[in-house]
C-alpha cells in the first residue's frame, strides 16, 4: 500500500533513507542482523505515523531519532550478553583483510562495553558526524550531557585499551 502525502509516498523515504538508517543501526548495535531488525521495527512504527511524519520539515531526521531511540530503549538487546562481531565481507578480494577485521571486531567489542546512552553519542559524533546540539536534541538531553558522555565513553575506551595493551 502506498501512503502518499504532498508527493512524497511512504515507500519513497524508505528507499531513500533504509541503507544510512542500516549503517546507523549497524553502528549502533554492532550486528548487521539487529541492525535490520531495529530498521524494520522503526519503519512499522513510522508507516502507523506516516501522516504526521511526512508534515515534518526533515523525516529522515525524524526516522533517524527513532532508529536512536529505539536502539536505546530495545529491552531485549539488554537480555544478551553475545559480543556482536562484524560479518565477512560478501566477496573475497586480493588484500589480506585479516588485520583490518580484527581491528574491526576489536572495535566493535569496545563500543558494547559501553553505556548505550555513551555508545550512541559517540556513534551519533564520529560516525554520523552530528554536532553536539543536534546530539543534544536527537536524545532529548542537555547540550553538557552529550559533551560528558562523550569525554567518559571515551575515557573508558581510552582505559580499556591501555588495560589491554598492558
Amino acid at each position: 500500500m502506498t501512503v502518499t502525502t504532498s508527493g512524497l509516498s511512504f515507500e519513497e523515504l524508505v528507499r531513500a533513507s533504509e541503507r544510512r538508517l542500516l549503517r546507523l543501526g549497524l553502528m549502533l548495535t554492532g550486528s548487521v542482523h539487529s541492525a535490520e531488525d531495529l530498521v524494520q521495527t522503526v519503519f512499522a512504527r513510522a508507516h502507523r505515523r506516516w501522516s504526521r511524519i511526512i508534515e515534518l520539515d526533515h523525516p529522515e531526521a525524524y526516522l533517524r531519532t527513532m532508529v536512536v531511540n529505539e536502539f536505546l530503549g530495545w529491552r531485549r538487546l539488554l537480555k544478551s550478553r553475545e559480543i556482536a562481531l562484524a560479518e565477512p565481507a560478501e566477496e573475497p578480494s586480493g588484500e589480506d583483510i585479516g588485520a583490518r577485521q580484527a581491528q574491526r571486531d576489536a572495535a566493535w567489542r569496545l563500543l558494547a562495553r559501553l553505556p548505550r546512552q555513551q555508545r550512541a553519542v559517540l556513534v551519533l559524533r564520529y560516525y554520523e558526524d552530528l554536532p553536539d546540539v543536534e546530539i543534544a536534541e536527537l536524545l532529548g538531553i542537555a547540550p553538557g550531557t552529550v559533551r560528558s558522555n562523550a569525554t567518559r565513553g571515551l575515557a573508558a575506551l581510552r582505559a580499556t585499551l591501555s588495560a589491554e595493551e598492558n
